[in-house]
C-alpha cells in the first residue's frame, strides 16, 4: 500500500516548535509522508519571531509544481502564507492541479504575539484561499479577524463557524483553546455541528498547537478518513502533544507531536 502524501505549504520555524518543522513531525507520527513548499523563513524561538524572509511567490509556486508532478499529493495543508501574493499563488496552484482535500490553518499571529500575516492579506485569505479549502481551522482570534464577531462561548463559536462557512470552505473548525474550562472545538459542515472536547492541560508550553492540529487533520484525510474522523483523531493527537509538551526555552515551549509514537495511551495511528 502506498504511503499517504501530504504537501505542507507553510513557513519555517527555526526554533522547531511550529511551522514546517512541527508539520513534518506530525504527519510522520501519523504514518504519512510530508513534502513542503516553504513560504517564509523565520528567525524564531520560544520567546518570539525576530525576523522574517518571505519567499518570492513564483518560487513558492515552483516548489508546488515539482512536488505535484513527480511525487503526487493526497492532501494539502497550508499554514503561514505571509502576504497576499503568496496566497494568490498557492490558491492558483491548488486550482490548477485540482488538489484536494485542502486544510487551511489561517495563521495570523505567533504564540508570542508576533504577526505572521500582513494585515492587507486577510482579504486575500478570505476571498481567494477559503474558496478552495476543504477544512479551515481558525482559533478564536483568527475567527474574530475573519468575521468581525466577538466570540466568548460555544454559541458564538457556532455563529462564527456559520459566517466563515459562508466564505467558501466546505468545513469549518473553530478552536476553543482560548476559552476557559474544557477545551471544546466546534466543527460545522454547512448543516450540522459537531463538538470535540478534551480536558484542558495546565501548561504554558503550547507553541505549535495550531500547526499540529491542522497537519494531523490533513494526515487523516490523506489516509482516507472522513473530515469528522480526521478532526476527532487530530483532537486526540494535539491533546496528547500538549500533555507531553516540552519545557524548552524561556518562553512558550513546544508541544510534542512525537508523543503519539510513544505515549502509553491507546490510539490508532
Amino acid at each position: 500500500m502506498a504511503i499517504p502524501r501530504v504537501l505542507i505549504i507553510a513557513g519555517s520555524d527555526s526554533g522547531g516548535g511550529a511551522g514546517i518543522q512541527a508539520d513534518l513531525k506530525t504527519v510522520s507520527a501519523l504514518g504519512a509522508f510530508g513534502m513542503t513548499a516553504i513560504t517564509a523563513l523565520t528567525a524564531q524561538n520560544t520567546t518570539g519571531v525576530y525576523g522574517v524572509v518571505e519567499m518570492p511567490p513564483e518560487f513558492v509556486a515552483q516548489q508546488i509544481d515539482v512536488v505535484v508532478k513527480d511525487i503526487g499529493v493526497d492532501a494539502v495543508k497550508t499554514g503561514m502564507l505571509s502576504n497576499a501574493a503568496i496566497i494568490e499563488a498557492v490558491a492558483s496552484k491548488i486550482r490548477e492541479y485540482h488538489l484536494s482535500p485542502v486544510v487551511v490553518d489561517p495563521v495570523m499571529i505567533a504564540k508570542s504575539g508576533s504577526p505572521l500575516l500582513r494585515p492587507e492579506a486577510i482579504d486575500a485569505l478570505k476571498g481567494v484561499l477559503l474558496t478552495v479549502a476543504t477544512v479551515v481551522t481558525p482559533n478564536l482570534h483568527e475567527a474574530r479577524a475573519l468575521t468581525g464577531m466577538e466570540i466568548e462561548d460555544i454559541s458564538s463559536m457556532r455563529e462564527a463557524a456559520k459566517a466563515i462557512h459562508a466564505l467558501g470552505p466546505q468545513y469549518v473548525v473553530v478552536k476553543g483553546g482560548h476559552l476557559k474550562g474544557e477545551a471544546v472545538d466546534v466543527l460545522f459542515d454547512g448543516q450540522q455541528f459537531y463538538e470535540f472536547r478534551a480536558e484542558r492541560v495546565n501548561t504554558h508550553n503550547t507553541h505549535g498547537t495550531g500547526c499540529v492540529y491542522a497537519s494531523a487533520i490533513a494526515a487523516g484525510l490523506a489516509k482516507g478518513k472522513s473530515v469528522v474522523e480526521a478532526v476527532k483523531e487530530a483532537k486526540e493527537f494535539v491533546t496528547m502533544a500538549v500533555r507531553h509538551s516540552l519545557a524548552l526555552g524561556q518562553g512558550h515551549g513546544p508541544v510534542n507531536p512525537m508523543a503519539w509514537t510513544f505515549a502509553p495511551q491507546a490510539h490508532n495511528p
